[in-house]
């Protein structure tokens, strides 16, 4: 019985220690900025890797104030390249902290 408890206390000491790694990783990641494109970069967005969209920037060229609609497009083209950055690298960052331990929608 004494053997199981010491087992039970050296997991625990895991646990914790993989909990504040996939905190600092987190953390690492939320401070990543992603950017997406749109054709060429005629849009651009920076997003931070907890989702929040730091600056759109859309090169002259493509102002056209008769046809907002492609604007539109653009943008959000450009939105989903950098989210889309974000869910990859978060996958591969974090995916490794739940890989094997069967915890359902991890």
């Amino acid at each position: 019985m004494r053997g199981g408890m010491g087992n039970m206390q050296g997991m625990m000491k895991k646990m914790q220690k993989i909990q504040k790694e996939m905190e600092s990783a987190q953390e690492a990641l939320n401070e990543t900025e992603f950017t997406g494109t749109a054709n060429d970069d005629l849009v651009t967005v920076l997003f931070t890797g907890d989702k929040k969209c730091k600056k759109v920037t859309i090169k002259e060229d493509i102002v056209d104030p008769e046809d907002v609609e492609i604007m539109e497009d653009l943008v959000l083209l450009a939105v989903n390249d950098a989210l889309t950055k974000i869910d990859e690298e978060t996958e591969k960052t974090m995916g490794k902290y739940s890989k094997g331990l069967g915890i359902p929608g991890m």
